[in-house]
């Protein structure tokens, strides 16, 4: 048993408030799909989240060529050829096969991204929150270095200096995306680690890594499912934003891209940034709504 272990073992001294919430196993994954269906949010943000799943998983089978081919002739309006269902954009390129290979470009990055997030988050806050002392002194002062330089602007310089590609953008918003996730599992770690099932495993004996991966992660789970889908959200902002300043990969049909290119025309052909937009406020707003079912659903103070 560590150190750490048996000081949390000894009992609390009379009149000490215990300060977290005693530790409980999950419900059943059918009791929280039940629960997720009644919630509106969820339901609409599930829908809508599909939806581009969908275009993204049937892109290649619609479109099977290159979307970043010259197929037509430029400027060809929608609903004008129905050959082209939404036009061509200034380059005689079609704006429907880009938004649906668009859509797998984006959610590539949203998910690398935050999967980096993830895991650099959840390990510095679990490692602060649990051990606490030196490591979580250190740790904290990394964090907060990290959160005194604004996000996006640390992701332009990160693009800016190496070479503008799927993998550098979604490594350069994973780095700048897990202090935040980082802050709020040490929070919860905190919170958990003096629980009544945490206390019992110290006493059967249990190791560190055994309490933090079947006790204390599991109940910890609930505000990390809905900070990450806001950080996909967040991670397919940034992206477009990068894209729309020229720091997105050249090689690659994304939504970021298109709109990026469409703003040279928006006063006489508005349509081809409009399109790609629709497509980025759709997804923002799928992933925003699912997180607030999520939060909703999961939070045991709106438990019935």
């Amino acid at each position: 048993m560590s150190k750490f272990s048996s000081t949390r073992a000894a009992p609390r001294a009379a009149g000490q408030v215990d300060s977290g919430v005693p530790s409980r196993p999950l419900a059943a994954p059918g009791h929280w799909l039940r629960r997720l269906l009644r919630s509106p949010s969820a339901l609409a943000g599930s829908s809508l989240l599909s939806l581009v799943l969908a275009m993204a998983l049937l892109a290649p089978v619609l479109f099977p060529g290159d979307p970043l081919d010259m197929v037509a002739e430029p400027f060809i309006h929608a609903g004008t050829d129905p050959a082209y269902w939404l036009g061509t954009d200034m380059m005689g390129r079609d704006l429907l096969a880009g938004i649906l290979h668009g859509a797998r470009a984006s959610l590539t990055i949203a998910l690398v991204s935050t999967a980096v997030a993830l895991l650099v988050g959840i390990s510095g806050g679990v490692l602060a929150g649990y051990y606490g002392g030196r490591a979580d002194a250190v740790l904290m002062r990394v964090t907060e270095f990290f959160q005194t330089i604004p996000s996006f602007l640390f992701a332009l310089a990160i693009v800016a200096v190496v070479q503008p590609s799927l993998s550098s953008i979604a490594l350069a918003i994973g780095v700048t995306a897990w202090p935040s996730l980082a802050r709020l599992v040490r929070a919860e770690v905190l919170r958990l680690r003096h629980g009544e099932m945490v206390q019992a495993s110290v006493a059967l004996g249990a190791g560190d890594a055994r309490i933090i991966l079947r006790e204390i992660l599991p109940n910890a789970l609930t505000p990390i499912l809905v900070s990450t889908s806001l950080m996909v959200a967040t991670a397919i902002l940034t992206e477009s934003s990068l894209a729309f300043l020229g720091l997105g990969d050249p090689n690659v049909a994304s939504w970021g891209n298109m709109v990026g290119a469409g703003r040279e025309v928006l006063r006489t052909d508005w349509t081809i940034a409009t399109f790609p937009g629709i497509a980025i406020v759709i997804t923002v707003l799928a992933l925003n709504l699912l997180g607030d079912g999520l939060a909703d659903v999961l939070d045991p103070r709106h438990r019935q």
